[in-house]
């Protein structure tokens, strides 16, 4: 049986003061064993894994300089469970044309001088690019059909428009309506903060949105395909 013992000594070195003593505490396993001796100076030591020693600050990005970086921006429609606000700012707002695979959920946009030789191309044709962001922060491009040579624009297009310009200041949320034959429109209720929109131009918006589905040169291969030649 080993019996526990605890005392405490006296630790002199004659090269100090005499006064000053160390507090030692020591355990002797008696009967057998070896002698341990455990020395602690002051305090016990904090334990290494205490909860709230190791727990994240709420404001841990800021403490260490995280910037969050904008690599991505999709080319979508608003999904019909998100709450979305638009860029008021003229200046994040493009009317352009694109190219757009449905099946393929894809849009191109297509460089200026290859826009003539596109003019019959269904996949083709003019959009408003609108910069927008969800509640939970994701940027993307709302690309919204513009009218037509002819001047017009279908339901769809137009309670889309509208939609995209009450939402400049107001986060609002889009379902379709098939009876109606456009989108109804859905105000949050709750007091929503502005969305903090990145420090981007819409050039390089359009840089990351379109950096693998730009368009110039008719060989392209999604012309290529479109024209039945792979």
């Amino acid at each position: 049986m080993i019996e526990v013992t605890q005392k405490d000594l006296s630790v002199k070195n004659p090269e100090i003061d005499s006064n000053i003593v160390t507090d030692v505490t020591e355990y002797t396993e008696t009967d057998a064993g070896t002698e341990v001796t455990e020395v602690i100076d002051g305090e016990a030591p904090a334990d290494p894994f205490d909860p709230e020693t190791l727990r994240l600050s709420q404001d841990f990005g800021e403490n260490f300089g995280v910037k969050k970086l904008t690599t991505t921006v999709p080319v979508r429609k608003p999904t019909k469970e998100s709450f979305v606000r638009t860029h008021a700012d003229e200046s994040y707002r493009l009317e352009t044309r694109i190219l757009e695979l449905k099946d393929e959920r894809e849009n191109y946009l297509v460089d200026p001088s290859l826009w003539g030789h596109l003019s019959g191309e269904s996949t083709f044709g003019p959009r408003l690019l609108q910069t927008s962001m969800t509640r939970q922060g994701v940027l993307f491009l709302w690309p919204i059909r513009l009218p037509g040579i002819d001047g017009k624009v279908d339901s769809w297009n137009q309670s889309a428009m509208e939609a995209a310009a009450l939402a400049q200041g107001k986060w609002i949320r889009l379902s379709a309506n098939m009876q109606l034959g456009g989108y109804d429109v859905f105000q949050a209720t709750g007091v929503l903060p502005d969305p903090e929109w990145p420090a981007v131009t819409l050039g390089e918006i359009l840089r990351l949105a379109f950096k693998d589905h730009r368009i110039d040169s008719m060989d392209h291969p999604v012309l290529r395909k479109l024209r039945g030649e792979i």
